[in-house]
């Protein structure tokens, strides 16, 4: 393995100079040396090897499974899920370097169908003999239409390319099945203090503009909330104070606030705290708050936010939050989100507000979702292996009929109401209980009353 430098600038004049000797450039002159010196500190700090990374224990740490990846060679395609400056990019750039790997990359931004092709036609003309495939890395993956997607599925079955995406959204809704199928996802977390510390600290020590300087940290409470757990932004906060002071530098909670404030367009445009925001909103709206639900929809929508993230969280929230007591929410809901998804903004605003609206004021009952949470966790608890009683089950052949399969089933429609008394449950569970109507709201108080009436004393 080729020998790696702890500090990235003295990579970056290692690696011009090799390139100026094999292309016969002139040496790197302290012109070049500045320029490489004043790329933002994110970039001067990237990691370059795995013992660099800071933060997911989980995925990078003693047993964590990027360690096993480096151990055997072998890399199965997988995605990378999690928020902004987690250091997705960067993971999947180390992935490479230390396998030695060919890599290439992709912007869903900014790539159609075409350069998906034309980039796996050069994976392909890589691949000699026994030679382990190229890492294909595709940013913002959730970007890609279902046509784009589709042009990787061949190369990933065939083994042309090993596909690693890096998505701030829910794969499960917007990467294709069978692509999704042939990923593994790892799960990246927002940075913890803990994290955000050793990151600091390793930014005054390591780099060389900020290890010149005198920098005096007393408080970090301030820089650590602005930077939300992003790694990124921790850095550009650094890089904006640094920038903004002759001098020694103090970093304080009140000096970071007072400089962020000045400088907020470079901090943050969008001004947002994501995963803060969109807690207060769905909050809003089971809290029955119309009016901070709004608010809060609109700071999201002025901030950037995916239309169609909020759209999918307000269809959650009527299942969870409102349930059984306006069916109807589930339905507005659901047309919501294929509004937003046909017209986009900024009309689909319109229909966020409608719906988040009528979410907020209706009446609420988490019946469903308790009910459903209190069955998984005994069918996960549960290791009886509990029979489904005979009458319950099809007798499509004569010898499971005469083994009284279906034998005393009644057929509820020939009965009065639609209603005839048979046992559902296994006969160890009879009379369990899961679900409990909220009778506080005038639905599920009807639903109760007709539970009461069918099975009488059965579900107390």
């Amino acid at each position: 393995m080729k020998k790696r430098y702890l500090c990235p600038t003295k990579s970056v004049i290692a690696r011009f100079r090799q390139i100026a000797r094999r292309l016969r450039l002139p040496a790197m002159t302290d012109k070049t040396k500045t320029a490489a010196m004043s790329a933002p500190l994110a970039e001067r700090l990237r990691p370059r090897t795995i013992d660099e990374y800071i933060g997911q224990e989980h995925l990078v740490g003693k047993n964590g499974v990027f360690r096993k990846f480096f151990e055997t060679g072998n890399v199965p395609s997988f995605i990378l899920w999690g928020p902004t400056g987690v250091g997705k990019t960067t993971l999947a750039k180390i992935v490479a370097t230390q396998l030695e790997r060919p890599f290439f990359t992709l912007s869903a931004v900014t790539s159609g169908v075409k350069d998906v092709r034309e980039v796996i036609e050069s994976a392909r003309k890589q691949q000699f003999f026994n030679a382990r495939p190229p890492l294909l890395f595709i940013d913002e993956i959730h970007r890609f239409n279902k046509s784009q997607q589709d042009s990787l599925l061949g190369a990933v079955e065939q083994g042309v390319v090993t596909l690693i995406g890096a998505t701030t959204e829910n794969p499960s809704f917007e990467v294709i099945s069978p692509l999704l199928s042939r990923c593994q996802v790892y799960i990246l977390k927002p940075m913890e203090d803990k994290d955000l510390q050793t990151l600091l600290e390793r930014a005054l020590r390591v780099d060389t503009e900020l290890s010149r300087r005198d920098v005096t940290v007393r408080e970090t409470t301030a820089l650590f909330r602005f930077s939300g757990g992003d790694a990124r932004k921790l850095l550009n906060i650094l890089d904006i104070v640094a920038g903004a002071t002759d001098g020694p530098i103090v970093l304080t909670d009140a000096s970071v606030t007072e400089c962020l404030q000045q400088n907020i367009a470079l901090y943050d445009k969008n001004g947002e705290q994501h995963y803060d925001v969109i807690s207060a909103f769905i909050k809003s709206v089971r809290g029955s708050d119309p009016n901070a639900a709004i608010y809060y929809l609109a700071r999201m929508l002025a901030g950037g936010e995916e239309p169609r993230f909020i759209a999918r969280r307000l269809v959650i929230l009527a299942s969870e939050d409102i349930g059984l007591a306006n069916p109807n929410g589930l339905l507005l809901a659901n047309a919501c989100f294929d509004t937003v998804h046909k017209i986009g903004m900024p009309e689909a605003r319109i229909t966020l507000a409608e719906t988040t609206i009528y979410l907020a004021t209706s009446p609420k009952s988490n019946s469903a979702y308790m009910a459903i949470n209190e069955a998984l966790s005994f069918v996960q608890r549960d290791t009886t292996n509990r029979p489904v009683p005979l009458h319950l089950r099809n007798a499509p052949t004569r010898l499971m009929e005469q083994a009284g399969y279906g034998k005393g089933y009644k057929y509820a429609h020939d009965y009065a109401g639609g209603f005839a008394e048979l046992e559902f449950m296994p006969d160890s569970l009879v009379g369990k209980k899961f679900y409990t109507p909220n009778t506080q709201n005038p639905t599920e108080a009807r639903i109760d009353e007709r539970m009461r009436l069918l099975w009488k004393n059965k579900y107390q």
